[in-house]
């Protein structure tokens, strides 16, 4: 069964559009001319208008020192009208891109990706989660999983995908593989979800896979024809497997929009 993350986005877009609109801005700092990231940002502006919200774009030059960056996003942050900061990933290699996160406000941190924020939902006092751990619960509702008697394999353990969302399934699941890209994947045979953030296209194949389980994958890539494809191999998969998410149309339409739920649950009393 292939999961339409665009259906599952449409509904939380619905549920914020029937809700109250924070009357605060989301700012997406972009840094540098990668084409990609300002592609998933100029996407985020684009979901964020439907429902309302205003979405700032700000663009800062690729020679970017971490210490001005730093100064230019606590000057945006701190405006009184602001109500959520975006740092889109990845940045330049000179800069610190953890010194920049833990610039954000925890209050204003829709990507909990500072420390202060992290630090928080790890301990189960944040009052926004990863928007990966929200796309994998949004996911579950749709093909329920009894998480206490499965196998759950993460694989790509970093820090946008794979490490918040093992630290979530961390005593909700019977087994909890983690492997990284170079991992023995004969391990995912035994595991009833496969949930995958690498970013290497059709790494994983059908035959490395548990027949009638099911996969989440977060990869994003592209295919030797050129193709965006996910961590996920599609050849075949569609009868084999329970559940899949396909890239392109699966969980990045769900991320977005879990990232504006953040913005929404942030900017309530």
């Amino acid at each position: 069964m292939k999961i339409d993350g665009k259906i599952i986005s449409g509904e939380i877009l619905a549920r914020l559009k029937n809700g109250r609109l924070p009357q605060k801005f989301l700012a997406g700092i972009l840094v540098g001319v990668n084409s990609a990231s300002k592609s998933f940002l100029t996407q985020k502006k684009k979901t964020a208008e439907e429902i309302g919200v205003d979405f700032r774009i700000y663009e800062f030059p690729e020679s970017m020192s971490t210490d001005v960056l730093r100064k230019e996003i606590l000057k945006i942050a701190n405006h009184r009208s602001c109500g959520g900061v975006i740092v889109q990933l990845p940045l330049p290699g000179q800069i610190n891109a953890q010194y920049i996160l833990n610039v954000i406000p925890p209050n204003k941190d829709v990507d909990v990706l500072g420390e202060r924020a992290l630090g928080s939902f790890y301990v189960g006092r944040g009052k926004a989660s990863p928007p990966s751990v929200g796309t994998v619960e949004e996911i579950l509702r749709k093909v329920p999983i009894d998480l206490s008697s499965a196998s759950v394999a993460v694989v790509g353990p970093g820090q946008l995908i794979g490490k918040p969302i093992s630290v979530w399934l961390s005593g909700k699941v019977k087994e909890l593989i983690v492997l990284d890209k170079g991992s023995d994947f004969g391990l995912l045979n035994s595991a009833d979800l496969v949930i995958s953030g690498v970013g290497t296209a059709g790494i994983i194949k059908k035959d490395m896979l548990k027949k009638d389980g099911g996969v989440i994958d977060f990869g994003y890539g592209k295919n030797e024809q050129g193709k965006i494809s996910g961590d996920l191999d599609l050849d075949s998969v569609e009868e084999y497997l329970y559940f899949y998410t396909p890239t392109p149309g699966g969980t990045g339409p769900i991320l977005v929009s879990k990232l504006l739920e953040n913005f929404y649950k942030l900017n309530t009393k």
